[in-house]
């Protein structure tokens, strides 16, 4: 029988739902509608790998590297001694600050892999944690592309051992589809959902894929809690309805399928 070498998430709860955690080495896409809480679950897997004497790259394109840092450290994740101690490079790809070597100038796929590629050298030898945080902005304005830019990330990134998180918002790839470029070539996808019952903002989580993982098939509640960060409540008797997509968002992805749009070959 062959062993899988499994590294945690830093959430106990979700890493039982994975049979131990992510399988070292893998690509695993973190999907869903902003505000799910997948931004605080990367901390984790980041703050996770620091405490174990691992290092770590958080690529952010939607918040400033000062945002990062301060949510980190409202939940204890242990950021600003990691930054300090050069165990954790935070790339700023949002404000692109001149002055910090670690900014990228523009949000292009090549760029992106270039600036990882160098940053990993510098780390040295040894496992690192990867996050990039969204993947989906570096597509905003050729969204047909998101499949083929997801796969070049994964192909070159696969070489330099390392265990990547990519998150991916919902996002219209062209005028009548949605692009889930990521989750096409991803070795698991941790989705991410929300909604609104009885006038309070639920949170959700269900792992949809991870490959050669026994994986807990049950949606679980999740919550952001001060000072802790995301805690699993426990597994939810929704039905499908109360989850599912938007009518007029599954509608446009039924139409583009029937059209065959929104499909770019590796």
């Amino acid at each position: 029988m062959v062993t899988i070498e499994r590294i945690s998430t830093g959430i106990r709860d979700i890493d039982n739902i994975l049979a131990g955690g992510i399988p070292k080495g893998f690509l695993v896409a973190v999907v869903g509608e902003p505000g799910c809480g997948k931004t605080i679950f990367c901390l984790h897997f980041v703050s996770a790998g620091l405490r174990e004497g691992e290092k770590a790259i958080f690529i952010t394109t939607e918040e400033s590297k000062e945002s990062i840092i301060r949510q980190a450290e409202q939940f204890g994740l242990g950021f600003e001694e990691g930054l300090r101690e050069g165990k954790l490079v935070i790339v700023d790809a949002l404000m692109r600050p001149k002055e910090d070597k670690y900014s990228i100038s523009s949000l292009e796929v090549e760029e992106l892999i270039r600036k990882i590629i160098e940053i990993k050298r510098e780390l040295g030898y040894g496992h690192v944690r990867l996050v990039i945080d969204s993947l989906s902005a570096f597509w905003l304005d050729k969204p047909a592309m998101a499949r083929k830019y997801s796969y070049l990330v994964k192909k070159v990134l696969s070489k330099w051992n390392m265990t990547v998180l990519v998150t991916s918002q919902y996002a219209i790839s062209t005028s009548e589809a949605f692009g889930f470029g990521i989750e096409h070539v991803a070795d698991g996808i941790i989705r991410f959902r929300r909604s609104v019952r009885n006038g309070r903002l639920r949170r959700y989580l269900i792992v949809e894929k991870m490959r050669q993982t026994p994986h807990d098939l049950r949606m679980y509640e999740v919550n952001i809690v001060d000072g802790r960060g995301l805690v699993v409540l426990g597994p939810t008797g929704l039905r499908r309805e109360d989850v599912a997509l938007p009518e007029e968002v599954r509608r446009r992805i039924l139409k583009a399928k029937e059209r065959g749009e929104g499909e770019i070959p590796p």
